[in-house]
């Protein structure tokens, strides 16, 4: 029987990161990262493979003690997977800059300083950060979210170019996944969706996009497929995309820019007008209806 690999995951108690614990844990030590402790137990309940650990990337002293856990318990790392993340959303006019630093606190520089702490433990290991789409170009009214997936494989993607050690280092870009980040997207940016005065039309927009991409994206099983791919292949890719939205972005974010942007514009205006046009006509259903 193969020995056991040491895999540490972050972001761990739901969506991608809870299936990845659940894959990776059938035959290999798992270490899951969690930052509510109401759920610790929900961890454990997956296999008696998991030691869960707390790390909040808000909490810089939380991200040191996460680190010094792991070393004291594990000899070697063999696979670090930096998924935890969070969305900050409106529009950038108005969006509190303490929230724009807490975006890159939590999706790049929590994760970049948790990698520096474990990088003596991954001499031969890989690293494999869930970056997005959205690393390929700004996206209206997530554009902080945006912002900080690109800084993320931009200084990861150093990070494998510079490094004397032996270490593998790959981003995986999904596209839209279902999972539970987009119902917590919302509820943590309400203070930024009331503040959007005059974008009322497009935030009801993306805030009705949000509820679908929960039930309608794509299966996390399908990034969990790829991230299994990253994890095992002896010459893995330095990227990956995972869905056609993500595909089709990566190709857009190779035209000029001002290309790129005259596309959105038009999609947008496209999909409000969209929107308008079911909303009138669920409007004179409801009136036919109240009628008879």
């Amino acid at each position: 029987m193969p020995e056991k690999k040491n895999i540490v995951i972050t972001g761990a108690t739901s969506g991608i990161g809870k299936a990845l614990c659940e894959h990776f844990a059938k035959d290999n030590i798992v270490y899951a990262g969690y930052r509510n402790e109401k759920l610790v137990e929900g961890l454990k309940s997956i296999s008696h493979n998991i030691v869960p650990f707390y790390i909040d990337f808000k909490q810089i002293d939380s991200i040191a003690f996460a680190a010094n856990f792991i070393k004291v318990k594990a000899e070697h790392v063999d696979c670090l997977i930096n998924v935890a993340g969070c969305v900050v959303a409106g529009a950038i006019e108005n969006i509190d800059i303490k929230k724009i630093k807490e975006q890159f606190e939590v999706n790049t520089f929590g994760h970049l300083d948790f990698t520096q702490r474990l990088l003596p433990f991954l001499d031969g290991g890989r690293i494999i950060n869930i970056s997005s789409k959205s690393s390929f170009g700004i996206f209206p009214f997530v554009s902080p979210y945006c912002a900080s997936k690109r800084a993320l494989d931009i200084m990861f993607n150093s990070l494998l170019l510079e490094t004397h050690r032996d270490i593998k280092v790959i981003s995986v870009k999904p596209g839209v996944i279902a999972t539970p980040l987009w119902g917590k997207s919302i509820e943590e940016n309400k203070e930024n969706i009331d503040a959007a005065i005059g974008f009322e039309k497009e935030l009801d927009y993306m805030l009705d996009s949000a509820r679908k991409n929960e039930t309608y994206g794509l299966d996390v099983m399908e990034v969990v497929k790829v991230v299994e791919e990253a994890a095992e292949n002896p010459n893995p890719k330095s990227s990956y995309t995972v869905g056609w939205d993500a595909k089709l972005a990566e190709i857009v974010s190779k035209l000029p820019q001002d290309w790129i942007n005259k596309l959105i514009k038009a999609g947008m205006k496209a999909k409000f007008n969209r929107a308008k046009q079911n909303r009138l006509k669920e409007q004179a259903v409801s009136e036919n209806t109240q009628a008879v």
